[in-house]
């Protein structure tokens, strides 16, 4: 989402003129029909304050929003090949819907070429928009911590079924009376590098994501399935502590964290790598190679890595801090770009401590 006042103003202004020269550059949510336009869109136009501003269609849909039936965002029927036209109408007929290759040839197509042309149209995979899709409407219950009902409305559902369909298949059912089940709180913490999402009871944190993180559905149902959990929105001391915390670092104001994080997680060879991880100072990095001599396994690299990657709660077991021997960055469940942003913002904070 973006978040720079100026570009909202200017944005807003081409959407006000219907400003068909920055068609695609940027898309539009209303916060009050949860739909997401065109800046050409002939729609009445919004108030402001109602607006919320995305490059990218993917970054709208995982804020909840669904595309404009009038300008159909996710449309250029002079373009589109009828194969893309019917991806488009599929996910909206059934935006939680979990996609396989099996149902690609339900639509009478090639998986390869539906991703190929989706893809080549829209910058980002069939997949990965139906993903968001699903993710956009479950995480809309966390984003606004509102009552189930208002959020099932919002996300365009007339009954409870599709929308409670869509929230339980990843954070579990919605329990009817609360003693009946264990629960976990999650909280929707906004961020310079994007949206997060945290997850934690009373004790400890259990999650801390970016939302468009590759595999936290699965990481969410994991969780809710090892500790026989529901995962409903709110917040707690932990999460409340956390968000001021995540507030100092991504202001480059105080790097360290004392949230307190759940040892319940991890096999004990990941238990051990996590916490060579806590012990990286910001502003510095480790080889996996280094990692795993570090634990006294100097040929362990590989699990080393896949230990690394298991990491679901980032920052406060800051897995970004090891890359490649070669000195690249090396993968990031986040994303290289986030990883490369945050070793820079470490890398600031120590060379400003260093010369105070």
């Amino acid at each position: 989402m973006i978040k720079d006042q100026s570009k909202i103003d200017f944005y807003y202004k081409l959407l006000i003129e219907k400003n068909s020269k920055y068609e695609g550059t940027f898309y539009v949510g209303v916060k009050t029909t949860g739909i997401f336009c065109r800046p050409t869109c002939p729609a009445k136009k919004p108030k402001k304050e109602n607006c919320e501003f995305f490059s990218t269609a993917k970054e709208a849909a995982l804020a909840s929003y669904r595309p404009c039936k009038r300008c159909q965002p996710l449309s250029l029927p002079s373009l589109l090949s009828p194969e893309v036209k019917k991806l488009v109408m599929a996910i909206e007929e059934n935006p939680q819907k979990k996609w396989t290759d099996k149902d690609f040839d339900e639509l009478s197509m090639s998986a390869n070429t539906a991703r190929r042309q989706f893809k080549k149209y829209f910058g980002m995979t069939f997949i990965e928009y139906a993903r968001s899709r699903r993710l956009g409407l479950a995480f809309n219950h966390i984003r606004n911590g509102k009552s189930l009902i208002d959020t099932q409305l919002d996300s365009g559902f007339d009954s409870g079924n599709g929308f409670r369909d869509a929230f339980s298949k990843i954070m579990g059912t919605v329990p009817k009376k609360i003693k009946d089940i264990k629960l976990f709180k999650a909280k929707w913490i906004e961020t310079k590098l994007g949206p997060m999402v945290a997850i934690a009871d009373s004790e400890a944190l259990y999650l801390l994501e970016f939302i468009d993180r590759r595999g936290l559905e699965t990481e969410i149902v994991n969780l809710r399935s090892k500790f026989s959990a529901a995962i409903v929105p709110g917040t707690n001391t932990i999460l409340e502590n956390l968000e001021d915390e995540l507030k100092g670092y991504f202001e480059g104001i105080s790097l360290s964290f004392s949230t307190p994080i759940s040892n319940e997680l991890g096999t004990d060879f990941q238990k051990k790598v996590w916490e060579i991880l806590k012990n990286i100072p910001p502003g510095y990095t480790m080889s996996y190679k280094d990692l795993a001599e570090k634990i006294g396994s100097p040929k362990a690299y590989r699990a080393v890595a896949r230990a690394n990657g298991a990491n679901q709660i980032a920052l406060i077991i800051p897995c970004h801090r090891v890359i490649s021997s070669d000195g690249t960055h090396g993968g990031y469940g986040g994303g290289i770009q986030r990883k490369a942003w945050l070793i820079e913002l470490e890398n600031n904070y120590k060379n400003a401590v260093i010369l105070t």
